[in-house]
């Protein structure tokens, strides 16, 4: 509930300065009380040091508080955890799919999503274009 503030304090202490958002993803533990973890790998310039900050996520609707205006990089990595493992960020500026297209059904980095895909009805289906 606190990771905005917990995330600027990490980035504005000066015995800290974890200045720089490495990379924000996402784990999906099946069968746990708090289904997601939202994880951040942070790095502090001055300091040459690296920490990894998880983050848990209720899995019946997962929603986060966005970091976005605690390191701007945050808009694009947190779009692709929107898209592919459905956490939703909260005061996001700009949330909408970056990978998959608008329609696509289901989230594909779950582990609980078919390894084939969910199958379209028949009638939907179209034919392959086999002309050159």
């Amino acid at each position: 509930d606190r990771v905005v503030e917990i995330c600027r304090f990490l980035r504005d202490d000066p015995d800290l300065q974890y200045n720089m958002l490495i990379d924000l993803t996402s784990i999906h533990w099946p069968g746990r009380e708090k289904e997601f973890e939202v994880v951040y790998h942070l790095y502090s310039m001055p300091r040459n040091d690296r920490v990894r900050l998880k983050a848990p996520v209720d899995g019946k609707d997962p929603r986060i508080d966005s970091v976005c205006e605690v390191w701007k990089a945050a808009n694009w990595l947190e779009r692709e955890v929107y898209d592919l493992m459905g956490i939703k960020f909260r005061n996001h500026p700009d949330l909408r799919r970056i990978v998959l297209p608008e329609d696509w059904v289901g989230h594909p980095l779950r582990k609980d999503y078919p390894l084939r895909g969910y199958e379209r009805e028949e009638e939907e289906r179209e034919e392959p274009d086999t002309a050159f």
